[in-house]
């Protein structure tokens, strides 16, 4: 089996590359993910694992068996050095990313589908994506992507649900032409012209597009929407966190259809 004992060692560098900078991970199409749990759900959404680095004070070679044939032994020394986490679970993989082509997405009839507009905070984006997976949504859907979906933030925050779901990026202008070329009904949480979300009817095909708290929803999304939505509050702000917004929306529409 093959070891690693030193920081120093280039593949260790450039696995760090990849842990920092999203052009590395651009460029080379692949990326870090840390955790058993994640690593499991990353083989079970079809991802494909390049590399598996292990700690053996942490992980059995019958742990590490069933995920791989050649796994690298390396020494705390570089675990520590590679490791996004502070709890040490002693186990990494080097997976590829995929495409995220809106017409690689493959929808129900009937399909579900929340849409989130150039949301920036990975903590945000990953909140959703757990939200997402606990409602077994058809698809995530990012328009005007501001971050590397490959970013170690998003990979820990969505507890592993960046590999569950189904996600795909591109334009506002490419994600509405899509929704409306797939006869997908769509309804912007906004502040503007909005009527309270749970007078809508989400059991036909439906799209939820949630935009940041601080700008909102471009006005195109606004424009287009079948309805715009708001989520009535009683309190003295406005806006509630973009994952909060999401699951209230989601969650009615599950309802709707009967979970």
């Amino acid at each position: 089996m093959k070891q690693i004992t030193s920081v120093q060692n280039p593949f260790i560098k450039s696995l760090i590359q990849l842990q920092e900078k999203a052009k590395a991970r651009k460029q080379s199409g692949s990326f870090l993910i840390e955790g058993m749990r994640e690593i499991e759900l990353a083989i079970k959404g079809n991802y494909e694992i390049e590399t598996i680095l292990f700690l053996p004070e942490l992980v059995s070679n019958n742990q590490i068996t069933k995920l791989t044939d050649n796994p690298i032994e390396i020494t705390k020394e570089v675990y520590q050095k590679l490791a996004y986490r502070d709890t040490t679970e002693g186990i990494l993989a080097v997976a590829k990313t995929k495409s995220l082509q809106l017409a690689d997405l493959k929808l129900s009839e009937n399909p579900l589908i929340l849409v989130m507009e150039a949301i920036e905070k990975p903590g945000n984006i990953g909140a959703v994506l757990r939200t997402c997976d606990a409602a077994k949504i058809d698809a995530v859907i990012i328009a005007n992507p501001k971050t590397d979906l490959y970013n170690p933030n998003i990979v820990r925050s969505s507890v592993g649900c960046l590999f569950t779901n189904q996600i795909a990026t591109g334009s506002t202008e490419e994600v509405i032409d899509y929704l409306i070329q797939k006869n997908i009904n769509f309804y912007s949480a906004t502040l503007q012209n909005s009527t309270s979300y749970h007078t809508q009817n989400y059991t036909l095909p439906t799209a939820l597009v949630v935009g940041t708290e601080a700008t909102g929803l471009s006005e195109l999304w606004r424009k287009k929407a079948n309805q715009n939505i708001i989520i009535p509050m009683q309190g003295e702000i406005d806006s509630m966190n973009v994952s909060v917004a999401a699951a209230i929306l989601i969650f009615e529409a599950k309802r709707q259809r009967g979970f």
